[in-house]
This record gives C-alpha cells, structure tokens and sequence, in this order.
C-alpha cells in the first residue's frame, strides 16, 4: 500500500480516515513544500555568496574603497532576512473554495483557475517522471499541479479534490 499513488487505493481505504474534511464553504490553502522553499533559499544564498565574492575581488583589483564592501556585506545580509521572511510567509500554490480553485507559482500548469462545475474529473498522472495531478476541464483545457511542491501528502491531495469537486457538482458520499 505504501508505492500506491493518489486514486490508485479502494474505496473506503482507512488510511487518511480521521482527516478533517472540508466543508463545502470553507476556503483551503495548499501551500509550498518545505524542501521547494529550502531549494529556493539555498540558490538564493549560493547567488548572494557569488555576488559578495565577485564584489571582493571587484573592490581588490580596482582599489575601490572598502565602504562598497560594507554596503554590500550590509544589503546581503537585509537580503538573506527579507528573503527568509517571504519564503516563510503564508503563500500558496493552489487555494480551493466552494466555488473553484486558483493555482500560482506552478509554471506550465495550464488553466490557472476554473469554477467546480467545469471540472470534468481529477486524476492521477505523472509528467517528466514527476507525480502530479490533473483536472480536466469540459472545455477540453486541463490544469496540472505536481504533488511534490505541495506541503500535504499528494493522496490526501487528491482526495481532497475528488470531494470538492464531488460537492461541486452537487453529489454526496453514501456511507
């Protein structure tokens, strides 16, 4: 049961059972994976690291004086906290209400928003090895969204989606 991916387990599966499930107004947020944020702030610090280097041996060969070095270290450093403050801000990827869903900061993800009601089925698919997941629109549009930048378990994911879109269209669960 472990190597099984989103809508691949049984229905009435146990696993996942005592999730909070969400209600039909209510607004969820899924934001960005942890690791996606700690690749973000590590390229982040490794351009700043290239950018003080490069200035040191600007400031050497070219005998500049050493205040634009502790401009620089200084504005590094304002960038290192502002930069670690963004990446630990609220921000998501896709938010879903009762009405639709929106999706940001996914490049090539397609149909960046849609009502429920044009949302024709949600599955499970992988593009360039990576697992993700795909509404398809009756427009014949679809909107891809990969798990791995998602800070929830991809399975929960899906079936988080399959109900929203279930109550979207109106239908209930039986049992």
């Amino acid at each position: 049961m472990e190597d099984t991916f989103l809508s691949e387990l049984p229905v009435g599966s146990a696993r996942g059972f005592n999730r909070a499930v969400p209600t039909p107004t209510s607004v969820v947020d899924y934001g960005v994976a942890p690791q996606v944020r700690a690749r973000v702030m590590g390229a982040f610090l490794v351009l700043l690291g290239v950018l003080v280097c490069a200035t040191t041996v600007a400031v050497s060969l070219l005998e500049l004086p050493l205040d634009v070095m502790s401009v620089l270290v200084v504005l590094a450093v304002v960038a290192v906290f502002g930069g670690g403050l963004l990446l630990t801000r609220r921000t998501y990827v896709v938010r879903a209400d009762a009405a639709g869903y929106r999706v940001r900061l996914v490049r090539g993800a397609g149909v960046k928003a849609a009502r429920w009601e044009d949302v024709e089925d949600v599955v499970a698919t992988r593009v360039a090895g990576a697992r993700c997941v795909q509404l398809r629109l009756r427009s014949g549009g679809t909107t891809t969204i990969p798990v791995d930048v998602l800070a929830i378990d991809g399975d929960d994911f899906v079936r988080e989606l399959q109900l929203r879109l279930d109550q979207g269209h109106g239908y209930r669960r039986i049992g």
